[in-house]
């Protein structure tokens, strides 16, 4: 009875008591039929562990594919077509290495609401993860840009290398064709003259992706027009005697002699003084101009064109190059009469007038020395050569 004290001979023996260790003779009296279910017990573990194992690395591979290890490679241009779909877009990506996976690619973009694709031209990066793909897909090729640097003194032809180069989706031979067949025109370009060397602006532009050759032409051209209205070309080419497209042209010839600033301005002067005395400019710049390179300088030297100063007096037709502001500013403020302490006036016979009509390579960084006389630039060549600047 419930709170009656136990006595000595009242306690007995219980299965129960011995609880540290349990047989399993006594488990399995206990709980009959245990043994059999512990097979399909265990086989339905190890298969939820290898399934999510395999989850896993499905998971590992899926993240691998939509975000590659590494850095992203090089930008590259590539190109959304009328009538291109979400599928042959991605298709087209794996097919570029541009992505892994184009069905990974097509799940991913289907999560985000897909991708709005307008035609054009786009710049992404090989390997880049798979949202910053689709962000540069997913913005109009007239918001996207890439900046293309034309330098100082570039012809026609380099610069429709260059921009090609920068621009896979660009065309040289649309850019020069564009640049020379009279589509577009200058208001600095006489009417008889197709050409637009010397009348392309050497700056930086921001080339959008729905851009074309033409287009990018026209905006070289109207930098060259403000450019012209700010150094006011007009009227320092009227005061000078000269039309606003020889001054380019004067400005072309500057631009590619001139290696260091200093030298433009008495550049420009030794042009005048030879124009006005009559003399053959001999420009080396303008005598290679549209030459064949694999030529020699004798041969190219002996070959009577257009360009040819050392043959024919004058200024060249067009201009041979693309100036820059800085040799437009000589061209129309050339340096005039050197004075006496100059290098040029040095030496000179009585009655001889000192003025620059001679120059020659003095410096490794490209400055000239300038002479009044034919004996003082030979004497300077002599120098020159012996300095191993000239051949």
């Amino acid at each position: 009875m419930a709170g009656d004290p136990l006595l000595p001979g009242d306690w007995h023996e219980d299965p129960w008591d011995e609880v540290s260790v349990v047989s399993e003779g006594a488990t399995e009296e206990l709980v009959p039929g245990f043994d059999s279910l512990r097979r399909p017990v265990r086989m339905i573990v190890s298969i939820v562990i290898a399934t999510i194992l395999l989850i896993g690395s499905a998971g590992w591979w899926v993240v691998h594919q939509l975000n590659p290890a590494g850095e992203p490679g090089a930008s590259v241009n590539f190109t959304v077509n009328d009538g291109d779909t979400l599928s042959s877009v991605s298709g087209r990506l794996a097919d570029q290495n541009i992505i892994k996976s184009s069905s990974i690619f097509r799940w991913y973009a289907s999560t985000r609401g897909g991708i709005d694709l307008v035609p054009g031209y786009y710049t992404l990066r090989a390997g880049d993860n798979a949202g910053a793909i689709i962000k540069a897909l997913s913005t109009p090729p007239a918001q996207t840009f890439v900046s293309v640097t034309f330098p100082e003194g570039m012809t026609v032809t380099q610069m429709a290398d260059r921009l090609s180069s920068k621009l896979t989706f660009m065309s040289a031979s649309d850019f020069t064709t564009a640049a020379t067949d009279g589509s577009v025109r200058s208001e600095l370009q006489p009417k008889d003259i197709n050409s637009l060397e010397g009348l392309l602006f050497p700056d930086t532009y921001q080339v959008s992706g729905d851009g074309s050759e033409s287009r990018v032409v026209s905006t070289m051209v109207t930098m060259m027009q403000r450019v012209a209205r700010q150094v006011d070309l007009a009227a320092g080419a009227k005061l000078r005697g000269y039309s606003p497209y020889q001054i380019l042209i004067i400005a072309s010839l500057i631009e590619r002699e001139a290696k260091v600033s200093g030298d433009r301005s008495k550049i420009a002067q030794v042009i005048y003084n030879r124009l006005a005395a009559k003399m053959p400019l001999e420009i080396d710049a303008a005598v290679k101009y549209g030459q064949d390179p694999a030529m020699t300088w004798t041969e190219m030297k002996a070959t009577d064109t257009p360009y040819n100063t050392y043959i024919n007096k004058g200024l060249p037709p067009t201009p041979i190059a693309n100036p820059g502001k800085a040799s437009i500013q000589a061209a129309l403020a050339p340096a005039g009469a050197p004075p006496k302490s100059d290098e040029a006036c040095v030496g000179l016979e009585a009655g001889v007038k000192c003025q620059y009509l001679f120059y020659v390579l003095a410096t490794a960084e490209g400055g000239h020395a300038f002479s009044t006389t034919y004996e003082q630039h030979l004497a300077k060549v002599a120098i020159a050569k012996a300095a191993g600047l000239l051949p």
